[in-house]
């Protein structure tokens, strides 16, 4: 078979299926579903990084695959699946629509910068990154579930809302700035909100 099988990878090929079902949800209507999959898929995507950190002997292959796969399971997770279940919440005018392009091809253009860069860093150095370059694409899987739980409160700001974010996020991938990497702390009060706004949203339906 080709590819490359070894625990290291594990995650992310759950954090896409996991996302594909989340696209199905999508298109059924059930959206609090379909957000529940996306905190998921980002959660997955939080650790697999440091799982694949685990495995010391990867061979110089290994590691490269290990780059290109999980950008490609990330613009399918945070790139193509947020922008359907936006389009399906309400972004279907002509300016949601090319805002939802917009977001989608910033996603694929930092995630192909991300990996010419990463393969020339890994070339040059062992240490492990301490900076993004942009946003991280994975960012939609906390500001959307956040945003899709204050739609009570929002209202009819709902819809103007989402546009926003999602421009925004958008042209946060490709901007040219550095972010540090966030640590365990920083991390797990990341994934306590996002569980939080993912269980307030079927307390509240």
């Amino acid at each position: 078979m080709l590819g490359f099988y070894d625990y290291t990878v594990v995650l992310t090929y759950i954090s896409l299926f996991i996302s594909v079902g989340g696209m199905m949800f999508t298109m059924n209507g059930h959206f609090k579903l379909a957000v529940t999959c996306l905190a998921l898929s980002g959660l997955c995507d939080m650790f697999d990084g440091k799982i694949a950190r685990t495995k010391k002997n990867r061979t110089e292959d290994e590691k490269r695959f290990g780059i290109q796969i999980d950008s490609l399971c990330d613009i399918v997770c945070f790139g193509v699946a947020p922008a359907l279940l936006c389009y399906r919440l309400g972004m279907r005018s002509l300016i949601g629509i090319f805002i939802l392009m917009i977001y989608v091809l910033a996603g694929l253009i930092r995630l192909a910068f991300f990996n010419v860069m990463e393969e020339r860093r890994q070339d040059e150095t062992d240490e492990n990154r301490k900076y993004y370059q942009g946003l991280p694409i994975t960012s939609a899987a906390i500001a959307l579930p956040i945003v899709f739980m204050l739609s009570p409160i929002l209202r009819r700001d709902f819809l103007v809302t989402l546009h926003a974010v999602v421009l925004t996020i958008g042209i946060l991938f490709i901007t040219n700035f550095k972010l540090k990497k966030p640590k365990n702390a920083t991390l797990a009060v990341l994934v306590t909100i996002v569980a939080i706004a993912v269980l307030k949203l079927f307390h509240v339906g």
